[in-house]
């Protein structure tokens, strides 16, 4: 019903990547032809308050205008050279990174399915290496409910049969899994394979798996039986860090130091595939020149765009915006308390309200219709995450 009402010209888009692209997406039906900060417009003209964000590749607004002067004056000098040379951009954004994050070290990759390969990568070398686990035998823990990419590997580590089936067969890759939030549970897996699990890997919230957020001390224990059992703690702060929660790293809520991170999406403030691996020494070291690596990760235009992207999260002080207007934006839905809303939750400005079974992609089609467009995280739940740079006065106004 929704492609029966739109214009001419977006039908026309609609119909060229119907015909020419492979249908692995299903995409609303606004054709947007440009955004800036919170606001986006199609192809008929209609503008729209996002509170989708590129699924959290924008926290800092569309089109920044610090990361695009950044942008545009590196493509003026040079763009891509691949890491077979040194460029004079890539240092200096790794110090500014390793400095605000605390960490020793960073890896630059592209897509956020790499960053979390390269951790898992990481994790196994480390386990040989330093751990001395028997070859091969090193396993990785992962979450049910998981969402760390769509790669062959993280398929196998995922149990969403959306991403895992018809892709096999996996083999045995020495992936565990178990429930999200159940301390018990991995307690029981790293008692039974302590010995061979090189790292334990988690969402601090999960944001495909419907934005679910742990109990308080959820992330601390997991940190503290790591280190009991000697096993590396991997963060996936793809979605939920760079301030969307109301923290530089949505970890940080918890006050610890997971051995690894994984950064993406806003890392580039949206304006080209930007992703990135942290950790200290003794585990970044493990990898020697030659066995990992990217064409394009770390080239001078990345680096250019990253540094301007952090530096805007941190000037700009988006984890305390974030804070201050998603309590702003929770409150006021509360207030409001609709029949049709069942709960909410989430943190900062990265949450999701909650509806009768089934009701999300309706309710998803009313909110365009009336300029917002926000995404299905399920047939139940509806994600809210606007750029963190919306103005309080368009939350109000479309709640």
């Amino acid at each position: 019903d929704d492609l029966k009402k739109v214009g001419q010209k977006s039908q026309e888009f609609i119909d060229h990547e119907a015909k020419y692209g492979a249908h692995n997406y299903g995409p609303i039906t606004s054709i947007i032809s440009k955004a800036e900060g919170a606001y986006m417009w199609d192809v008929e003209g209609k503008k729209y308050i996002d509170f989708l964000a590129g699924i959290g590749a924008v926290n800092q607004g569309h089109c920044h205008p610090k990361i695009k002067e950044a942008a545009v004056k590196q493509m003026e000098k040079v763009t891509c050279l691949s890491r077979a040379i040194y460029n004079d951009q890539l240092g200096a954004t790794q110090k500014y990174m390793t400095e605000i994050f605390g960490y020793d070290k960073s890896l630059f990759m592209n897509t956020g399915v790499e960053a979390a390969d390269t951790a898992i990568k990481l994790a196994r070398r480390w386990a040989y290496n330093v751990k001395k686990v028997s070859d091969d035998k090193a396993k990785i823990i992962f979450c049910n409910g998981n969402y760390h990419g769509r790669s062959i590997s993280l398929c196998a580590a995922s149990d969403t049969p959306l991403y895992t089936e018809g892709f096999g067969p996996y083999g045995d890759l020495g992936f565990l899994k178990v429930p999200y939030d159940d301390v018990d549970a991995l307690t029981k897996a790293l008692k039974e394979n302590g010995k061979d699990v090189a790292a334990v890997m988690v969402e601090p919230i999960q944001g495909e798996g419907g934005l679910i957020v742990p109990k308080d001390g959820y992330l601390k224990t997991v940190s503290e039986l790591c280190k009991e059992h000697n096993a590396l703690m991997i963060c996936d702060e793809i979605q939920a860090g760079l301030g969307l929660t109301g923290k530089l790293l949505c970890c940080q809520h918890e006050d610890i130091k997971p051995d690894i991170i994984t950064l993406g999406k806003s890392l580039s403030g949206g304006f080209m595939p930007v992703s990135a691996v942290l950790a200290d020494d003794p585990v970044m070291l493990t990898i020697k020149p030659g066995q990992h690596g990217s064409t394009f990760g770390g080239n001078p235009l990345a680096a250019a765009i990253t540094k301007a992207s952090l530096e805007v999260i941190v000037e700009e002080k988006l984890p305390e915006q974030a804070t201050h207007k998603g309590n702003y934006f929770r409150q006021l839905i509360k207030e409001m308390n609709p029949p049709l809303i069942k709960g909410m939750r989430g943190k900062g400005l990265f949450n999701a309200i909650l509806f009768p079974q089934g009701e999300a992609p309706e309710i998803s089609l009313r909110l365009k219709k009336k300029g917002v467009i926000a995404k299905i995280c399920s047939p139940s739940v509806l994600r809210m995450a606007p750029p963190i740079v919306i103005d309080e006065k368009d939350i109000k106004k479309r709640c």
